[in-house]
């Protein structure tokens, strides 16, 4: 069975907090948005995905969370603006 779009944010969000470093937080972050991109996914879509995504990671409190899950959660809002910011293309 396929997961919705909100079922792939909370799955891809439960994997960012809980890699092990920078370079895991990025691979997770290209494969799935690569996984949307085979789907055919509406590029508009994603777009809006990778939105809801960096206004959920925003809303995390720093007191909240270990320094390992801090980083891996500014280190993916990085990678996903950089996304927005360049052409829609998230480099491995």
């Amino acid at each position: 069975m396929s997961l919705s779009l909100n079922e792939h944010k909370t799955k891809l969000i439960n994997k960012i907090l809980f890699a092990s470093s920078q370079a895991e937080v990025q691979n997770y972050s290209a494969q799935a948005i690569k996984a949307l991109g085979l789907k055919k996914v509406d590029e508009c879509i994603i777009v809006d995905f990778v939105d809801k995504l960096i206004c959920e990671l925003d809303s995390f409190n720093p007191m909240n969370k270990d320094a390992q899950q801090w980083s891996n959660i500014s280190m993916a809002k990085i990678i996903f603006k950089r996304y927005k910011n360049k052409d829609h293309k998230l480099a491995k």
